[in-house]
């Protein structure tokens, strides 16, 4: 915790008076992100570092692996489908970007299995990219079975939304647009999904 407040007073000395300005216009204005990202926990992928956002541009929402379930509104729990809901139909976001990262726990518990010591959740949880396994089966190595489960895994996520009806609709409207993107760790670079072709291409 020491540390965590060591950089929370470095912002306050020095990132506060830069940004204040936009901060207390945040406040009184209220969020207007353009762009919506659902990203994987991993605390090696931060997309407003990646993509160089300020506060306010993006509205982000994490989980293992980057997944979105299907659109099943009933009374269960479902915090990443209330964040679409929220960022779609109540923000109005432009643009929704999918962002699967190399090296990612999520995909290497589902291509090896869960560890024994996060099974309450963390299974039920990646079993929603249990057909991402089948691109596994076709590669030649575990480093190309990891990533090419890791795109498929954005693909199924892709999928998975437009079964929420308003989202499907927007998409249609040419109110929202959905993208598919692939960070690696190691390297910094980024892939996109091409829509015409399936296939991931350098950004």
């Amino acid at each position: 915790m020491n540390r965590l407040l060591d950089g929370y007073r470095r912002f306050r000395e020095d990132t506060w008076p830069q940004q204040r300005a936009r901060f207390e216009a945040l406040a009184a204005q209220g969020q207007r992100p353009r762009t919506m990202v659902i990203a994987c926990s991993d605390s090696r992928v931060d997309p407003q570092m990646i993509f160089s956002a300020a506060p306010g541009e993006l509205f982000v929402v994490r989980n293992v692996a980057n997944l979105v379930p299907p659109y099943m509104p009933d009374a269960a729990f479902h915090g990443t489908s209330a964040a679409v809901e929220f960022g779609v139909r109540v923000l109005g976001v432009a643009n929704l970007v999918v962002m699967g990262h190399a090296l990612c726990g999520g995909i290497r518990a589902l291509l090896d299995g869960v560890p024994a010591a996060a099974g309450d959740f963390v299974a039920g949880w990646i079993g929603i990219a249990e057909q991402a396994r089948q691109a596994a089966f076709r590669c030649d190595t575990p480093e190309a079975a990891q990533e090419a489960c890791e795109h498929e895994a954005v693909r199924i996520s892709l999928a998975n939304l437009m079964t929420f009806p308003w989202v499907a609709e927007a998409v249609a409207a040419g109110r929202l647009a959905l993208h598919g993107a692939h960070f690696g760790v190691a390297t910094g670079r980024l892939v996109l999904l091409d829509p015409a072709t399936g296939a991931f291409r350098p950004a």
